[in-house]
């Protein structure tokens, strides 16, 4: 009526034909006049004579000027969108027009085309006819308090209509400035079910999507979160069906009335503005039809699928699980997840024969048998395009009875998929190995050299406890070398004194020459012994080596000739060197054994020269000269063997002294080695950590990309963090240590639990989170106060030498021990770790991985009872969202009996399942009957299935005392 710029006495036609050839197509049209209905009422008959065939929803949109003013200097405009199915919605709507008034020069003016007229005419009598009812139009302006009053007084306006406000500047709510305009700006968009904006800003802060107006601060200020929406305000016919900027309004639903209805309930989901509608599961990935062939017992064979949440419910029995696993073996996603209980085993022979055909988004088809859902993947080329988590799939991994490591699994998966470089590997463990490896090897590398210093250590313990021992037996030994040389010296003939001091000599001198046999018969016995394992290391030991480092590093991808230069060789001519020195300890052992000399012809004449040196004359020449000077000095031959055997054992005596001081001399060296060693095993054992905190480091790493999502996430999600850290045994390292003491006169640390008391006060904190100095400063403090005490309450008795040395071995293993420190990861549910959590939680963390983690898996999710071992709230609270925001990313079909997982999800389609009766050994008809939220019949059978029916519902609200509201 106003601004009508169609021009032509054929601008009726083209309005009609523009709509039928608008691009994207036009499926419900909302007719705009200002107070008027008669565009409508002509565009409906027009509608019933056969035009407008693509659009399935015409409804009027009357417009109306609120009495408040814009900084534009216009009117607020306010919208009636009328819902036509009422067949008298023209009629009552007029009459409800024609209670609002208008106050003009001393008149009261109604909203009806006569009174417009009227009004027009009194502004100005030069006027009549259309010009007097465009005017009154112009002036007519409407009370929002009247409108609001009238609105809720009247329930068919209640029913009927939605009221929209524009929220522009120049003609809407923006417009409304100043302290006074803005509380009744508030009120306005307040009263509005509909914001009537297309800027992407309006729709985020409507949405509570702005930091500065969160959703609960929208619904607190204006009663709900608003649905944006925009039109063609078309005033020529050029703007028919072409928005600026291409901004259409989209509405998810069938072509009703109730849809528009559904997008205020939930306008983040059901209303977009933009050229095209929001894209939601990728089209390949999305079933669009399942057609069940040769399967009698299916009524509705082919039915028709949402790309986002389809909701299939139905009284039990009533063929819903028969939907679920016939989709899911259609997807080859039904093997290892059915139970007994489930509709493919149950039916069993029942369904031969029976195949179900899927239609997916991207136009390829896929056909399968339905008693064909067990399969090899290796063998059949077969693998599951969707996800299935039927009731026993959920009730395995959620069940209290140690199912856990079952879901840590499918997180653990979800961490490897989250994880932006998987470096070539195809699951998590993979992935840990290959950057853990490095680290964990390293880590057993230093604690085998650990167990090889401690070895060491207890070994230069024991020397030093040897010192006291070798000094008195060497004291011992020389006593009794003075004993045998005066029993020597009195078996001296008189007159032989020289002789027998020549004898000393000779004999000394042997008894060092034959330790310069035994020396290079040694040297030569080891030489052949080293050659052989010379042989051994090349035959065996080297290729041994190879193949295991070729097994452990796999993923170097080397060739086999570059892994050729791996294998462990000798550095040099090691067997040149061998036989060189063979040759060499053979020939000084032959030459200091020497050969017998032939016998004297005079006894007073000697063997060795005069100026010959004794101690560097052949064993035999010197044995010859020791028995020739017997020979001179005894009379009888029984002296002669005394006195022989006294002198071989002051030599041998005497060697024994020189033995025992060079030990002595070792042991005495003990101490500052055992610093030494103490110091490397010290360095060594922080090394570990060192690997132990790096492995650490890797675990964070790869959970980063995941925590930093949650970190950013909102509401449930928020509630499932993700943490690796080091964990202490205490009590195993106490207990282990317990074993090694005396606890009955251990000091400190005595009675059961005193170490581990101890240990948890003073060493805990550093081996789970202190850096490597923290370590050391521990375990320093420790070893520093307490090792020699604790040395000293052994169990078992220190002059015990085979006893002590194995029991010094057990300390420095247990002391020095990092078995008990390993690297833990915990997933934690509202900060209990999930091994901890009820069934019914572990299923909010199950589908916390499915519907809100698991990104990187595009494939429809099928769910069977989600709700299973969960209370209501629960269900509400938590798992609401997540089936709302994983809709909008993958198809979900769920069959349920939740009133809230259907209701307050916003189901995109609902399929009601019904089985009918059947005789003995058949299966019953089922039929499916399909719809939306929007559609009354559906929200009939809904509230019938889920919620018992209208009364029951009624009925609890009442007794509850919830007072429900629009």
């Amino acid at each position: 009526m106003l601004n009508d710029q169609f021009n032509g006495s054929d601008s009726w036609e083209q309005y009609l034909a523009k709509i039928e050839a608008a691009t994207p197509a036009i499926r419900a049209l909302g007719v705009t006049d200002y107070y008027l209905l008669d565009t409508y009422e002509r565009v409906r008959e027009a509608k019933a004579g056969g035009r407008l065939p693509g659009v399935d929803l015409v409804f009027p949109n009357v417009e109306l000027r609120l009495a408040f003013g814009t900084v534009k200097g216009n009117w607020v405009n306010c919208h009636l969108l009328v819902n036509p199915k009422d067949p008298d919605h023209v009629g009552a709507t007029q009459r409800f027009l024609a209670q609002l008034t208008f106050e003009y020069s001393g008149d009261r003016f109604t909203c009806t085309p006569d009174e417009l007229m009227r009004l027009g005419s009194k502004i100005d009598p030069t006027l009549s006819g259309r010009a007097a009812l465009a005017r009154g139009a112009t002036q007519f302006k409407v009370s929002f308090e009247q409108l609001s009053e009238l609105y809720r007084a009247i329930d068919w306006a209640r029913n009927n209509i939605l009221i929209a406000v524009a929220g522009s500047e120049h003609d809407g709510t923006s417009g409304m400035r100043g302290e006074s305009e803005g509380a009744q700006r508030q009120e306005v968009e307040r009263f509005a079910h509909i914001i009537f904006a297309s800027s992407a800003s309006q729709r985020d802060f409507w949405l509570g999507r702005k930091s500065s107006a969160t959703p609960d601060e929208i619904r607190a200020r204006y009663g709900a979160l608003k649905p944006c929406l925009h039109g063609s305000d078309a005033h020529e016919t050029a703007k028919i069906g072409a928005p600026d900027g291409d901004r259409y309004s989209w509405v998810k639903g069938g072509a009703h009335f109730d849809s528009l209805r559904q997008a205020v309930i939930d306008p983040a989901g059901r209303a977009f503005v933009g050229a095209a509608p929001p894209i939601r599961a990728t089209p390949s990935q999305v079933i669009s039809r399942v057609s069940i062939l040769n399967a009698p017992w299916a009524a509705t064979p082919i039915i028709e699928l949402n790309p986002g949440l389809v909701a299939i419910i139905g009284a039990r029995g009533s063929g819903k699980t028969a939907l679920a696993d016939a989709i899911a073996a259609g997807c080859d996603a039904a093997s290892e997840h059915l139970s007994p209980a489930s509709f493919l085993v149950r039916a069993g022979n029942l369904l031969e024969g029976a195949s179900v055909r899927l239609d997916w988004g991207s136009g390829d088809p896929s056909e399968r048998k339905l008693l064909d859902y067990e399969y090899d993947a290796d063998l059949d080329g077969r693998f599951p395009r969707a996800r299935y988590l039927s009731q026993k799939f959920v009730e395995e991994l959620c069940s209290a009875d140690g199912m856990t490591d079952a879901l840590l699994g499918e997180i653990e998966r979800v961490i490897f998929e989250a994880h932006p470089e998987k470096d070539g590997t195809f699951r998590f463990d993979q992935l840990l190995e290959l950057r853990a490896t490095r680290f964990r090897l390293a880590r057993q590398r230093e604690e085998e050299a650990i167990a090889t210093l401690s070895n060491q250590i207890g070994l230069e313990r024991e020397k030093r406890r040897q010192i006291p021992g070798l000094t008195q037996q060497i004291a011992q030994k020389e006593q009794i070398v003075k004993g045998l040389e005066t029993d020597r010296d009195k078996l001296i003939v008189k007159g032989s004194e020289v002789r027998a001091e020549r004898l000393t000599v000779i004999a000394n001198a042997a008894e060092k020459v034959r330790s310069f046999v035994r020396f290079f018969t040694n040297q030569e016995t080891t030489l052949l012994a080293l050659q052989d394992e010379v042989k051994a290391f090349r035959q065996n030991k080297a290729p041994e080596a190879l193949r295991q480092t070729k097994s452990s590093f796999v993923a170097a991808r080397l060739e086999d000739s570059d892994w050729q230069d791996f294998l462990l060789e000798y550095h040099g001519n090691v067997d040149a060197a061998l036989a060189a020195k063979l040759k060499t300890a053979r020939a000084n052992a032959a030459g200091w054994r020497g050969s017998a000399p032939a016998p004297l012809s005079d006894p007073n004449l000697s063997y060795l020269a005069d100026d010959a040196d004794p101690e560097k004359t052949t064993l035999a020449v010197l044995e010859a000269e020791s028995a020739r000077l017997q020979g001179l000095i005894n009379i009888d031959t029984e002296t002669a063997n005394k006195f022989g055997a006294l002198v071989r054992r002051i030599a041998e005596e005497n060697t024994q002294i020189e033995t025992t001081r060079t030990t002595l001399a070792d042991c005495q060296g003990a101490s500052e080695r055992m610093a030494s060693l103490s110091k490397q095993r010290r360095e060594t054992y922080l090394r570990v950590f060192e690997s132990i905190i790096a492995e650490e480091q890797v675990l964070r790493d790869l959970y980063r990309p995941l925590v930093d999502r949650l970190q950013a996430a909102k509401g449930t999600l928020q509630k499932l963090s993700f943490s690796a850290s080091r964990h202490a045994d205490v009590k195993q390292w106490a207990l282990l240590g317990e074993k090694l003491f005396d606890l009955r006169r251990a000091g400190d640390f005595k009675g059961k639990g005193s170490l581990e008391q101890w240990a948890n006060t003073h060493l805990r904190k550093a081996w789970e989170t202190g850096d490597v100095p923290a370590i050391d400063t521990a375990i320093q403090h420790f070893t520093d106060a307490w090792q020699e005490e604790l040395l000293a309450v052994a169990n078992v008795a220190s002059n015990d030498q085979a006893a002590y040395r194995s029991w010094l071995v057990r300390f420095a293993k247990w002391l020095f021990g990092t078995e008990h420190i390993q690297i833990e990861y915990s997933i934690d549910y509202e900060g209990t770790d999930i091994t901890k959590l009820s069934p019914g939680t572990r299923g909010i963390v199950l589908l916390l991985l499915y519907l809100a983690l698991d990104e990187s898996d595009h494939r429809p999710l099928i769910i069977d009872q989600p709700e299973e071992n969960l209370d209501p709230k629960s269900i509400f609270d938590e798992l609401v969202s997540l089936f709302v925001t994983a809709k909008a990313k993958r198809q979900v079909i769920m069959v349920t009996h939740n009133a809230n997982l259907v209701i307050n999800t916003d189901a995109d389609q609902i399929i009601v399942a019904n089985a009918g009766p059947h005789g003995p050994g058949e299966l019953p008809p089922i039929t499916y009957f399909s719809g939306g939220m929007e559609d009354a019949d559906m929200r009939q059978q809904v509230c019938d299935i889920l919620e018992g029916g209208e009364e029951a519902f009624k009925e609890r609200a009442r007794r509850l005392r919830v007072r429900l509201e629009r």
